[in-house]
């Protein structure tokens, strides 16, 4: 049985990404993994209790993902507020994540995160010049869970680096392939110069 989880915002139902597939299968488009859950995915250990559940997917395929969720209620999360999504309706262009819930119940059940892409490349929102050919910025566990790269993931937990995202960094650098090293070393230069991990991503370069 899945945790619940109290939050301000209301009460999370902590499921697993496995819980999930049966939600998601009838997907033609691509959808992962996000979040926490995804570094765990590729460790392949659940590391700790997770609020809930992130869903990433590109922007332009959000309708399919709705219809695909067409008994579900999808809320607009933008500055600390949360927004009703009409139905038939599409996210505004400023929003990047709704919450998601089945319709008649009180628990959120998923985050769902919407990345943008050029193509078959992911696009980093904050700087577009930072990409990810497909291919490489989705993985997929033994199980065929498709999971969001850890060095993308990183990338996002980069930002403001709480106490959480520094454990999942000290965990999860010194387990990513170099090439996957030094594409999270190039795009925390290009974000953030004086970035704290770029040291550590050095070091563990040379070794």
């Amino acid at each position: 049985m899945a945790e619940v989880v109290q939050t301000a915002a209301g009460m999370w139902r902590a499921v697993n990404p496995r819980e999930s597939m049966p939600w998601l299968s009838s997907l033609t488009v691509p959808w992962w993994i996000a979040g926490g859950w995804a570094l765990d995915l590729f460790v392949g250990v659940q590391s700790r209790l997770h609020r809930d559940l992130d869903i990433g997917v590109f922007r332009r395929d959000v309708l399919q993902v709705l219809s695909a969720l067409h008994s579900w209620e999808f809320f607009e999360a933008k500055g600390g507020e949360l927004t009703r999504l009409r139905e038939g309706g599409l996210p505004r262009a400023d929003v990047n994540s709704l919450w998601v819930r089945p319709a008649g119940t009180t628990q959120w059940t998923l985050e769902l995160m919407l990345d943008e892409s050029v193509g078959d490349r992911w696009i980093f929102r904050r700087q577009p010049l930072i990409q990810r050919s497909l291919s490489l910025a989705v993985r997929h566990n033994p199980e065929g869970i498709p999971y969001l790269a850890p060095e993308i993931q990183l990338l996002y937990k980069a930002r403001l680096v709480r106490t959480q995202d520094q454990i999942d960094f000290n965990l999860i650098a010194p387990r990513l392939a170099p090439e996957a090293r030094a594409w999270l070393r190039e795009a925390l230069a290009a974000e953030d110069p004086d970035h704290k991990w770029l040291s550590a991503l050095d070091a563990r370069s040379a070794l």
